[in-house]
């Protein structure tokens, strides 16, 4: 399939990017039509009796028991802060008032 300029704008305008610039615009055409062609050629393979792929594995629900471990306590978390108060990590300002 051969895309072309008033398919490019309108795919560009859809998904909300700049093709501005000539020689991005030139690859980004070219790495469309190859996409496209990509797909067409796979539009040629022999799919009859083939059941869809729904999971890529027969296997369901692999999931490890939720068990709780000792974690590190405040003290030892706070044991190496470069600033603390107390029982909290003491951090720069990152939101002005105002």
């Amino acid at each position: 399939m051969k895309l072309d300029d008033a398919a490019l704008d309108r795919i560009a305008e859809l998904a909300r990017l700049d093709f501005s610039d000539p020689d991005r615009r030139a690859a980004v055409l070219r790495d469309m039509e190859r996409v496209l062609a990509f797909v067409e050629q796979l539009n040629t393979v022999d799919t009859r009796g083939v059941e869809p792929l729904v999971f890529m594995t027969e296997e369901e629900n692999v999931l490890r028991d939720d068990v709780a471990l000792p974690g590190v306590s405040k003290q030892d978390a706070l044991r190496n802060a470069p600033v603390k108060d107390s029982d909290y990590f003491k951090v720069p300002r990152v939101v002005d008032k105002g």
